[in-house]
């Protein structure tokens, strides 16, 4: 696992599968904030950084429930007993109650009532702000922290040549409604847009490079 410090206080950490996979490691006053925990063989890494980090984990939070993103939440958690948060429309989905959009079968991702809704305060305690951006799952959400003007953006976008890319298509349930979702940086203007597949997008002009995203991909 690379492990790369992308603000002052954010680490993001990834591995390849054949495309890259990350998480992000948050930390702030109240100890360390996991956002996403990728695929299960990833928590051995994410555990060293911790470690490395010298604070204690509070929170797990996702973006949203696809099993790249919630993987490593069982083998982290045999460790550290924390709770786990993600957008209430995910939740049904993980706990195998339906399947999710565009998919065939259910899959129970983790056990019924492992999992919260997003709670604003745990998530304000890491300097977190949560916008919701349906899409690529109904209850995708984003996580912004402003002090590093550095937007976690899960798989609302991914990468391409340092530029916003579109999601993975076969993997996204709306890609309409995803593209749209996207406005969420002119919104924000953030410096820094952290994806889980690919490398960060750093934005000069948060207004002109969405338009050409849209024009590209609507």
């Amino acid at each position: 696992m690379k492990i790369v410090q992308i603000s002052d206080h954010i680490w993001k950490c990834t591995t390849w599968i054949g495309f890259s996979i990350s998480a992000w490691v948050v930390k702030s006053d109240e100890g360390l904030t996991l956002v996403d925990s990728g695929i299960p063989w990833m928590a051995n890494g994410l555990q060293k950084c911790f470690k490395e980090l010298q604070a204690p984990l509070r929170h797990i939070v996702l973006t949203h429930g696809h099993s790249d993103h919630v993987g490593g939440v069982k083998r982290i958690r045999e460790q550290f007993p924390v709770p786990v948060y993600v957008h209430e429309m995910e939740i049904p989905y993980m706990e195998g109650q339906l399947p999710f959009p565009g998919r065939k079968k259910a899959e129970k991702l983790t056990e019924p009532g492992l999992v919260q809704p997003l709670d604003t305060n745990v998530l304000s305690s890491a300097g977190l702000t949560a916008y919701h951006t349906p899409g690529h799952s109904p209850g995708h959400t984003v996580f912004y922290h402003e002090q590093d003007g550095v937007l976690l953006a899960g798989d609302l976008f991914t990468s391409k040549r340092g530029m916003l890319n579109r999601p993975m298509p076969m993997f996204t349930s709306d890609m309409k409604q995803a593209i749209e979702s996207g406005a969420i940086v002119k919104q924000l203007s953030p410096k820094r847009v952290s994806v889980c597949h690919g490398g960060d997008v750093s934005i000069a002009n948060a207004q002109e490079q969405y338009e050409d995203y849209v024009s590209q991909f609507a």
